[in-house]
């Protein structure tokens, strides 16, 4: 019976764990929601910076995820009143709480691209 009931505790830990998982994945999911972040990580960028920065990135796209990061709370977008007119995007500071995950996966990146190529 005890053993039952512990078995059913951690099937629970593990779904609350899997949902938890599946919520941030969702908020980052796709190819460049990250790199937006990575490079926001450094401070304020316009959209042609951002575009600029991010290798293969094209604007329909980064115009997408930069409404999505907005909608979620993780980036604020600023209209300044130049001529013309730009946008600026910076991380909120919920955003900044991206930062220890974006370095934990920069870091086990390097460590596997050297695992598997020596380099």
């Amino acid at each position: 019976m005890e053993q039952t009931r512990l078995l059913n505790d951690i099937e629970k830990d593990c779904s609350k764990i899997l949902f938890a998982i599946q919520d941030a994945l969702d908020l980052i999911s796709g190819k460049w929601k990250i790199k937006v972040i990575s490079v926001l990580l450094y401070g304020k960028k316009n959209f042609t910076d951002l575009q600029r920065q991010i290798d293969g990135l094209g604007s329909k796209m980064l115009s997408k995820d930069l409404q999505e990061l907005e909608i979620n709370g993780l980036i604020t977008r600023t209209v300044n009143a130049t001529k013309p007119i730009t946008v600026t995007y910076e991380l909120t500071e919920y955003g900044y709480t991206m930062e220890p995950i974006i370095q934990v996966l920069a870091d086990w990146g390097t460590e596997h691209r050297h695992k598997i190529t020596g380099r």
